[in-house]
């Protein structure tokens, strides 16, 4: 993606109102026939154009026009009322018309295409698509399956909320998306990686950062590039700071250990794991450098930061030792089970807003559910809205996992992180990010860093190991831990080189 690629805004309340201009419109129409030319192909191949009743059917208009000038055989199917159309679409529709174009009123069933470009709604729909619109999109998705063809989406995938990633009943399932202005929150999370495929942004040379007050950014490196520094050589274990981790209740031993893996593999001078397992093993046979501990003892050390909720249960142990450690006057990572006893006790939330040093916080969303009172589909349904909300609430950072997963800061900044897997839809993946959290917040990383950085890090490690064959069916969590690690080396050597 280019530079402008990397802010999103919600594009009905900030985007939608700018495009409706004529100058826009035509410059939206350029830039979907400049992918289309690349898509399509062969000049002989039929390009299916779908155009809707608003300004992305003008966006279609203007691409079919020029596609035809491009001597590519183009099929338009608008079933509206042009004269209802709004007046920089219906111009469109009348500069095809002059220029020889003609439309249809259905798809046809016997033409072999060689692209399929969707400008029914993009942005501007709220509710599903209904009547000739929802069966258009079935056949489109079905005739690109059998055609096996590419799909080309005007700003976002119809069907799709551009603001929350929900599928509105039914949704074009397309192979590229092409954005106006800014990516839309849609496009980067929830459904919308599935069904938006490779994304460009087309910034109609105008600048999102200035001109549209941009929600969020998508996280890439440069976020927190400036804190990736080798090491000095007149250094020791101590210099890289001690990280605890809290958790490992009975049968949930390798939670914890996970964490503690991916805390030393990330670099944490000293990792230290308090167990709540009534009769713990003494070493991790896997990892001897881990120093083991009983809670009370690791409460009491001298350490960094403080990671609670890989394995940590929800006994009345647990909630005694979490509202201690919630009281430690270093940085603080929650998750798992630590979440749900947050989400549940009165005074452990009350203790968590009221910290001085800063607290991350990592649910996926049933637990985000759990820690806002309400239903996971309320979650999924504005993931954005629900970061942010949990941040306010408890005062904390927070990376809502998940497809696109959402990082809201407490003075109310958003990311969206585009690495990653389905690979990593498996158990104590949770537990690994939560290690590398606390492995940078124990080398004095700032919090809000140290969450960005170990997010897309996560990420980019389990798409290294499908890229190098291994899953993504069949992933484990140990394995991201020593490909981050490399990763994590690597990007340092690259900063320091370059």
């Amino acid at each position: 993606m280019s530079r402008n690629a990397l802010y999103f805004s919600r594009s009905l309340r900030q985007i939608e109102a700018r495009h409706a201009d004529e100058n826009l419109m035509q410059r939206a129409g350029l830039a979907a026939a400049g992918w289309a030319t690349e898509l399509a192909g062969q000049h002989n191949q039929p390009v299916l154009v779908l155009a809707g009743p608003g300004n992305n059917g003008g966006d279609a208009f203007v691409a079919a026009r020029l596609l035809r000038q491009r001597f590519f055989a183009v099929s338009v199917v608008f079933a509206g009322d042009a004269k209802n159309l709004p007046a920089d679409a219906r111009n469109a529709w009348q500069d095809f018309v002059a220029d020889g174009g003609t439309t249809l009123t259905g798809i046809p069933e016997d033409t072999a295409w060689s692209l399929i470009i969707d400008g029914l709604f993009g942005i501007g729909l709220g509710r599903a698509p209904d009547g000739q619109y929802a069966e258009w999109i079935v056949t489109a998705n079905r005739q690109a399956q059998r055609d096996r063809c590419p799909v080309l989406a005007l700003d976002c995938p119809s069907g799709l909320n551009a603001d929350t990633g929900q599928i509105l009943g039914t949704a074009i399932r397309a192979t590229h998306t092409l954005s106006f202005i800014s990516a839309k929150p849609g496009l980067l999370t929830g459904d919308g990686p599935e069904y938006c495929g490779e994304l460009r942004i087309a910034n109609l040379d105008l600048d999102p950062a200035n001109e549209l007050r941009p929600d969020g950014r998508l996280l890439e490196l440069a976020d927190f590039a400036a804190h990736l520094q080798p090491r000095h050589l007149n250094s020791h274990k101590g210099s890289y700071g001690s990280a605890g981790i809290l958790g490992g209740a009975h049968s949930m031993v390798g939670a914890a250990f996970l964490a503690g893996r991916a805390a030393l593999k990330l670099g944490a001078g000293r990792v230290y794991v308090g167990l709540l397992d009534p009769q713990p093993p003494s070493f991790d046979p896997l990892q001897p450098e881990l120093m083991l501990r009983r809670p009370q003892s690791l409460l009491q050390g001298e350490l960094d930061v403080l990671a609670c909720g890989p394995g940590l249960g929800n006994s009345l142990e647990a909630s005694e030792l979490l509202e201690r450690a919630i009281t430690f006057d270093q940085p603080l990572v929650l998750d798992a089970d630590a979440l749900n006893l947050v989400a549940s006790e009165g005074n452990l939330q009350v203790a968590l807003a009221s910290r001085s040093q800063p607290a991350i916080l990592t649910p996926h969303p049933a637990e985000a559910a759990r820690l806002l009172e309400c239903e996971i589909a309320d979650v999924q349904a504005d993931r954005l809205a629900a970061a942010h909300e949990i941040a306010e609430r408890y005062h904390c950072h927070v990376a809502l996992k998940g497809c696109g997963t959402v990082i809201a800061t407490v003075d109310g900044r958003c990311w969206i992180n585009s690495t990653g897997n389905p690979g990593m839809a498996t158990a104590g993946m949770g537990d690994v990010l939560t290690g590398l959290i606390a492995a940078l917040l124990a080398q004095g990383w700032p919090a809000e860093e140290a969450l960005l950085a170990g997010v897309h890090l996560h990420g980019a490690a389990a798409d290294r190991l499908v890229a190098n064959g291994v899953g993504p069916v069949g992933l484990t969590a140990g394995e991201v831990i020593e490909a981050a690690r490399s990763l994590f080396n690597q990007w340092i050597a690259q900063r320091t080189a370059g």
